[in-house]
């Protein structure tokens, strides 16, 4: 379908967003089109992000100052960090509500093939946060890929030293799960993860 420029332009830009191809990118430009408050609504919104949002100096999570409103908080419990992958995976475990300390997110896991080596994601601040901050536990809490695994293991080796505790997220068999039709290494970690009932 031939449409105007500016038209193709919009569809182009939302095709590139994650999960967007150009169907639905221009079923999206289509609806947009048809309603300019919303459209200058998203824009400014999407300009205030661009401007306001940054990186949180301590933790690396999202923020609007310096610190981000988990770090800022005093009820937050400071002896315990949980590392994570993304901010995304932060307000997973966020909606969860079961974790009460400070977070540290990595940007990224180590990847050779995509450049990603332990300078490229953020594990040098984070030694130095166990240096300066009164840190008692280390969760890791990455995702149980291949990339995320060899980070994990990686970040464990670093921190073998260390004096407080190192945890990872417990692991297995997801609910609705047959156990015959599991991976090995997922079998593993759930053997080894076993919880005592009695």
């Amino acid at each position: 379908m031939a449409f105007p420029l500016p038209i193709k332009r919009v569809i182009a830009n939302l095709s590139r967003l994650p999960g967007l191809g150009e169907k639905s990118a221009t079923r999206l430009a289509l609806y947009l089109l048809n309603r300019p408050e919303e459209v200058q609504e998203l824009a400014l919104s999407l300009l205030e992000m661009r401007e306001k949002v940054r990186l949180c100096q301590r933790c690396f999570n999202f923020a609007e100052g310096d610190l981000c409103a988990i770090c800022s908080d005093p009820a937050r419990d400071p002896s315990l960090i949980c590392v994570v992958e993304d901010p995304a995976d932060l307000a997973a475990i966020e909606a969860a509500g079961v974790f009460k300390g400070l977070y540290h997110v990595l940007h990224g896991l180590l990847s050779p093939r995509d450049g990603l080596g332990p300078k490229e994601i953020h594990l040098e601040a984070l030694l130095r946060r166990l240096q300066t901050e009164p840190v008692r536990e280390v969760l890791i809490a990455l995702s149980p890929t291949v990339a995320g695994e060899a980070t994990a293991s990686y970040l464990a080796e670093l921190l073998k030293d260390w004096t407080g505790e190192v945890t990872r997220l417990a692991c297995g068999l997801a609910l609705g799960m047959e156990v015959r039709y599991t991976d090995r290494l997922t079998l593993k970690r759930a053997f080894l993860g076993r919880e005592r009932i009695y």
